[in-house]
């Protein structure tokens, strides 16, 4: 073959192969490979610094009951003077400290109802010297318990005195009908219950009736003329050395031949009658009406009542409750006793025992007897 057959030749091979070029399709560029992408970390929570957590507030233990931050509340009924019960509930409150070590503090409410109330109210930390319809009531209201009960003159029962004028004509509980009656306060056993009880059974309706608000009180109601007859406390007098005790039945008033001789003594601590000394309720105004036994006498007097008495709240503690009740028998033996508790001006208990609620059924029947109901108590 020769030169230009050979130039012919690549000629037609160069042409084929642009043809073919031509027709083949487009190639397709290959995808860029990507670089493996690192996994996206969620971003720091941004520092905050730190903030102090408080502290659950500590809590201040209770003092304890008969310290001086929680000492023991001692509770009288206002049935003399409260001055006077301050002043010998406070001379005992001490001989008790000094006995016990135990705090305590006097008052004296304003009621018998505000007593037991208080009572109820503090069943920890309350005693009280409370009559016993004031026991009773606050025994079925929250659970109060008798420890002991008072002696008087070696009685552990008193009784309700009817008094009068002494030129009165009324000598029975029948002579009451339409008189005008002077009482102490309705929550009061001898000044009011029991009375009503005795006029209800004789079916005697006095007239007026008079809440006097206590004991003296009543005793003045009849010395000032207010009211034809008044309902108060009675203990039978001390005869004279060698004289038997009184006893139920026997005369309520000291004999008319001694009337003449009725004083009180040179320091006005005691009401005689000559060899004979009141201890009813009439000796507590024998300072302010010295001739109270001349102008006002005993009628008649009730069935016996069960003595006031010493209780505790119902959830007192038992430890303290033994301490205070060895303290306080000690006590009733002392001079400092007769002089406070003891006293004529106070509440004249001579002594205390050991009492039990079962002995205060009798007061339980008169109040269910008379209708006196917790929500009628004071009214």
């Amino acid at each position: 073959m020769n030169k230009k057959s050979i130039l012919r030749l690549l000629a037609v091979l160069m042409i084929a192969a642009f043809v073919l070029a031509a027709c083949a399709p487009a190639a397709t560029p290959e995808a860029p490979v990507e670089a493996p992408v690192e996994p996206t970390k969620p971003p720091e929570p941004t520092a905050v610094p730190p903030t102090d957590t408080p502290e659950p507030p500590t809590e201040t233990p209770e003092p304890a009951i008969g310290s001086a931050e929680h000492p023991i509340k001692v509770l009288f009924v206002p049935s003399v003077e409260a001055a006077t019960i301050v002043a010998g509930g406070e001379a005992m409150a001490a001989a008790l400290k000094e006995a016990t070590g135990l705090e305590f503090v006097v008052s004296v409410p304003s009621s018998y109802p505000a007593t037991i109330e208080e009572m109820c109210a503090s069943p920890a930390d309350t005693m009280g010297f409370i009559p016993a319809l004031g026991y009773v009531f606050a025994n079925q209201l929250c659970g109060v318990d008798v420890a002991f009960k008072a002696v008087r003159y070696g009685s552990a029962v008193y009784w309700a005195q009817f008094l009068v004028a002494r030129d009165s004509e009324i000598q029975t509980v029948e002579d009451l009908e339409g008189k005008k009656w002077g009482y102490t306060e309705p929550a009061s056993t001898s000044g009011y219950m029991v009375p009503l009880v005795m006029m209800n059974e004789a079916g005697v309706t006095p007239g007026e009736s008079v809440e006097t608000g206590g004991h003296p009180q009543s005793v003045k109601a009849v010395y000032n003329g207010e009211v034809d007859f008044s309902t108060s406390f009675y203990t039978p007098p001390l005869k004279p050395e060698g004289e038997p005790a009184w006893q139920e039945g026997d005369a309520p008033d000291v004999p008319d031949d001694v009337l003449d001789l009725c004083a009180p003594t040179a320091d006005e601590k005691k009401l005689m009658c000559g060899d004979w000394r009141i201890l009813d309720a009439r000796g507590n105004i024998r300072t302010e009406a010295p001739d109270v036994v001349q102008k006002v006498r005993v009628a008649f007097v009730s069935p016996g009542i069960p003595n006031d008495t010493l209780s505790f709240g119902p959830e007192f503690p038992e430890d303290l409750r033994a301490q205070i009740s060895e303290a306080l028998l000690a006590y009733a033996e002392t001079e400092g006793w007769m002089e406070t508790i003891g006293s004529q001006d106070f509440y004249n208990w001579t002594g205390i025992m050991d009492a039990t609620d079962p002995e205060y059924d009798f007061t339980r029947m008169m109040v269910e007897a008379v209708g006196i109901t917790l929500e009628s108590l004071g009214e």
